[in-house]
């Protein structure tokens, strides 16, 4: 187990610095930010003076070097439009993000997996053939688009949610959440919902295939023959076992759903990461870009390390196979 571990941190660093990497090579290329800081009274000699305080003259592997060491040691470096820190601007944000994420992961869980298990249980159904189609047309259609019409609809036409924002917060222990106004539940639910529905449908799908799969499993038949009441037979037998791959997706799907939800963000003026992100983009902002964009693959080499884990202490010929 512990040689398992030391080898998915070492593969978790170097995808860290591959991340790293590619961030700070691509981000070179979105154009001067220099430009954007100044205005056009600003002389050739004050534009040159203000790169090269920046550093944005030295070579790449300096830049890259240096960039790489304020990493780890925490260092996020200054916004170049706001000239606030990186890492309080992150701070900020993560807020709003995390629990938009985790309110669009379990509506994805509450609706998937019972739709899921239904459907898997009643394949021929009439409802469960809606449920299909309707999760089929649902998934087709872009995200925006499915915003932009619940905006249209709840926030416009009836009157239900907020159309922007994140409404009401408090602060808990440094952290400003609005999962505890019902001001704040109003304004996340149409968001959440947008940012769900991909992964709802992936839930339901994956849960019914799995659920499928081990019903016609011989143990399965075997209890079916004797005699096996059918509630205890689907949830506790089956459902149990069907489970246990489902996990393992949940947790990557976080991760997914924390990094595309930029689009979200922007529809819904949701004050979270991605909106900064997009924000950075316009104003070529590199140290707010570069710093996002290695938050994001941490969380998904961190939950990705916690899935691999909980998967090996679940099944232990992973840990077998991995000793040999």
């Amino acid at each position: 187990m512990a040689y398992f571990i030391l080898k998915r941190l070492v593969q978790s660093v170097f995808v860290m610095l591959a991340v790293a990497f590619l961030a700070f090579s691509l981000f070179r290329f979105v154009g001067d930010p220099v430009s954007q800081m100044t205005g056009v009274e600003t002389s050739i000699e004050d534009q040159e003076r203000l790169r090269e305080d920046l550093g944005l003259n030295d070579p790449f592997v300096v830049q890259f070097a240096r960039f790489t060491g304020d990493l780890v040691r925490g260092d996020f470096g200054f916004s170049y439009r706001t000239r606030q820190p990186v890492a309080e601007m992150i701070a900020d944000r993560i807020p709003a993000t995390l629990e938009l994420g985790v309110v669009a992961l379990l509506i994805s869980l509450i609706v998937g997996i019972p739709a899921g298990v239904y459907t898997a249980l009643r394949p021929r159904g009439a409802l469960t053939q809606t449920i299909l189609l309707t999760t089929l047309v649902g998934v087709s259609i872009p995200t925006f688009v499915i915003g932009i019409l619940l905006i249209f609809l709840f926030g416009v036409q009836l009157g239900w949610f907020p159309t922007f924002g994140r409404g009401g917060t408090v602060q808990i222990g440094g952290w400003e959440s609005s999962l505890f106004t019902l001001d704040g539940w109003r304004a996340i639910l149409l968001p959440a919902v947008t940012l769900g529905v991909y992964q709802l449908t992936l839930t339901m799908r994956l849960v019914r295939a799995e659920m499928m799969e081990v019903l016609r499993s011989d143990y399965i038949r075997f209890a079916t023959a004797r005699g096996v009441p059918y509630r205890s037979l689907y949830y506790r037998h089956a459902l149990s076992n069907t489970m246990i791959p489902v996990i393992t997706i949940i947790g990557l799907q976080f991760g997914g759903v924390i990094a595309f939800s930029i689009v979200t963000e922007s529809v819904f003026q949701w004050p979270g990461m991605g909106l900064l992100f997009l924000e950075s983009i316009r104003f070529v902002d590199i140290p707010v870009m570069g710093v996002y964009l290695v938050v994001i693959a941490f969380f998904f080499v961190l939950v990705n390390l916690i899935v691999d884990l909980l998967y090996v202490a679940i099944d232990p010929r992973l840990r077998i196979r991995d000793l040999a």
